[in-house]
């Protein structure tokens, strides 16, 4: 419950920070001196609730009765339909079958290259501590 906790007020303050700065950014090049409050408010909240559920979802992987496959599906289509969700509510993407299909392949496409990566990385660092142990 703790690190539930703590992964939780982590997601919702870098959320939180994202939003501060794509706001900022795209006040100082997009030469706007007023936003519009609504729309701030809802992409706010958004980008928070993106920042919690992305943070939290990982802890899929510290769960030891699952395998790795299923921790890696059940991650997936956690943050999958829970981004299409507030992505669809929200107005991030519009409401249709194509949009959906194509947001549902590149989450797909993006998701399976930062798999592949954090798996060779932590493999290596594997290997490099059993090789550490193994010279003690």
């Amino acid at each position: 419950m703790k690190t539930f906790i703590m992964r939780s007020f982590i997601g919702i303050f870098f959320g939180g920070f994202m939003v501060v700065l794509i706001t900022n950014l795209y006040i100082l090049f997009g030469g706007y001196e007023m936003i519009d409050g609504p729309i701030f408010l809802k992409n706010s909240i958004g980008s928070v609730l993106c920042g919690w559920f992305f943070t939290v979802s990982s802890l899929y992987f510290e769960n030891r009765s699952l395998k790795l496959f299923q921790q890696t599906i059940l991650h997936f289509l956690t943050v999958t339909i829970l981004y299409l969700i507030l992505a669809l509510t929200i107005g991030w993407i519009p409401f249709t079958i194509l949009t959906i299909l194509l947001t549902f392949f590149i989450s797909l496409v993006v998701y399976t290259i930062f798999w592949i990566a954090f798996y060779l990385y932590f493999k290596n660092q594997a290997r490099k501590l059993n090789d550490d142990l193994k010279r003690l």
